[in-house]
């Protein structure tokens, strides 16, 4: 016993001797073993077996989440590369990575990646919780971008002519008119300037310069080709950095906006959630008078509700039409999207005028305006193969059931990825045709409107349990029979080990979940 006390710190010491031995040569030597991870026109390919070593390396790691075939992705790749390139020696702390998530599936599933490109910005090798770096699209925009969350966000303005200089600089500038520099508004301007790379901020506190421009109060400006386009008032605790950033973005567009592929980016790049749409061909005799009309009610709803106008005659706009089920018949006509929940409305007047816009622009935002629901008819076979076919009239009532388990896929019939899904669908109803508490089912949300479900990316899939409480599992694996069969296996076998749990909670839950299904299927 006395031995084996006298051998274990002898054994601790040679232990620590032999690591304190390692030459600073041989350390090198090891530290150099590991493979720089390798660069494309200084831009780091990163993957899952790099990622978390790329993010100890680096203090500021800017990340492009792409897929290789997407057109917008080359486009934002090639601009991305290039601010690469210029930050290269002048900020050398600030390093640009991408990841083709297209064989990544752990990593688009962590960051949630359901746009491409997306780009995310990790500070100090955190990975929880990146900034995102939304809508910028040209290497300048990267470049202030980054600057401005690494540094200063806005430049201090000290006389006139600097102002001048600012807003003469470019098409449109911001400047912050301030009492003092130590208010809440003055930081939500600071942090607005931070998501707003398009364009120049300044801030100025000197009573000199606000009386020069006739500012009394704390006012954020917006200037266009030098002149005010836009004074916003601001007052500590009612604007938030999102507000000032919807009112700011929306003058990089005009007050009506007509719809088209360059243009379509740039819309949905400003955080303006309601979107009014105008559908009429351009060349027809009343265009310019039904136009006008449109254009007079916008500027009333600035910020609020974004103005569109869709020619009809552009067979490359064919898709909206198909989502908004626009006929030839129906236009002029006049609808209103949320974005976010994908709610549509659709002006009860015909006729378009000022009036009739603004009047129905205001009901939909006093909650007023009443929701334009599309469905097809129930098709006689609906239900009688493997794979039931579902549509607005009937969805609610056949997968918020308490009874059967239902996997729903939704499609768009256009898409090729959902055309190449389709067969795999069908195989999977028919492996499941044989139970009875399973539906395998399918719906064209191109041509119904649910309200029930939050629509993604096409194609994307939900489960719906049996049971009595609405409930919804979004599917976020891989699009293959086995992974399919796996994970309604999975979700099947962990309902049925809590189904016997509070049945007085059941009742409840299902006299809750009729009514509810009882008001939507009303609508």
């Amino acid at each position: 016993m006395k031995t084996h006390q006298f051998f274990l710190p002898l054994l601790f010491l040679s232990c620590f001797l032999d690591v304190e031995s390692i030459s600073p040569n041989e350390r090198k030597l090891r530290k150099a073993k590991l493979p720089k991870i390798r660069k494309e026109n200084c831009v780091l390919l990163l993957k899952k077996s790099n990622f978390d070593r790329a993010l100890k390396e680096t203090k500021y790691l800017l990340v492009e989440f792409y897929v290789s075939l997407s057109q917008a992705s080359q486009n934002v790749s090639k601009e991305f590369a290039e601010a690469a390139r210029l930050l290269k020696k002048e900020a050398p702390r600030i390093q640009f990575g991408k990841i083709d998530v297209t064989d990544q599936f752990d990593l688009r599933k962590e960051f949630n990646i359901q746009e491409f490109p997306t780009v995310k910005f990790f500070v100090d090798g955190i990975r929880e919780a990146p900034i995102d770096c939304k809508g910028v699209r040209q290497a300048s925009a990267f470049i202030t971008w980054l600057k401005r969350r690494t540094g200063p966000s806005t430049v201090l303005i000290n006389s006139t002519d600097q102002v001048e200089a600012i807003i003469n600089a470019d098409d449109l500038a911001v400047i912050g008119f301030f009492k003092e520099l130590h208010k809440d508004s003055v930081e939500a301007f600071r942090e607005t300037a931070k998501d707003v790379p398009e364009m120049p901020f300044g801030m100025a506190s000197s009573e000199d310069i606000c009386a020069h421009y006739g500012i009394q109060t704390n006012t954020l400006v917006v200037f266009k080709k030098g002149k005010p386009a836009h004074n916003e008032v601001l007052e500590d605790g009612r604007q938030n950095k999102l507000d000032l950033t919807r009112i700011i973005k929306t003058f990089t567009l005009d007050l009506v906006t007509e719809y088209n592929l360059e243009t379509s980016v740039k819309i949905f790049d400003v955080p303006v959630e309601n979107h009014i749409l105008l559908f009429i061909p351009t060349n027809s005799k009343t265009f310019i008078t039904t136009y006008e009309n449109y254009k007079s009610a916008a500027a009333e709803f600035r910020g609020k509700i974004m103005f569109v106008v869709v020619n009809t005659n552009e067979t490359r706009n064919g898709r909206i039409f198909e989502y908004f089920r626009i006929r030839d018949i129906d236009v002029p006509a006049v609808r209103i999207l949320n974005l976010t929940s994908q709610a549509k409305y659709k002006m009860p007047a015909d006729e378009v005028t000022t009036e009739n816009i603004r009047h129905f622009c205001q009901s939909y935002l006093d909650g007023k305006a009443k929701l334009h629901l599309s469905s097809e008819e129930i098709a006689k076979d609906w239900d009688k193969k493997p794979v039931k076919v579902l549509v607005g009239k009937n969805f609610n009532r056949i997968v918020f059931n308490r009874t059967m388990t239902v996997f729903v896929m939704f499609y768009a019939p256009w898409s090729y990825d959902c055309r190449k899904l389709l067969p795999i669908w069908d195989e999977l109803g028919e492996k499941y045709q044989s139970h009875k508490d399973v539906i395998i089912a399918k719906i064209d949300v191109t041509a119904n409107d649910v309200l029930s479900v939050v629509m993604d990316r096409y194609p994307f899939f939900r489960l719906f349990p049996a049971g009595p409480d609405i409930q919804e599992v979004p599917y976020a694996g891989e699009h293959n029979l086995e992974a399919f069969s796996e994970f309604l296996e999975e979700q099947i076998k962990m309902r049925a080990e809590t189904r016997e749990k509070g049945p007085s909670r059941m009742k409840e839950g299902l006299s809750q979940k009729e009514t509810v299904i009882t008001e939507k299927e009303e609508l």
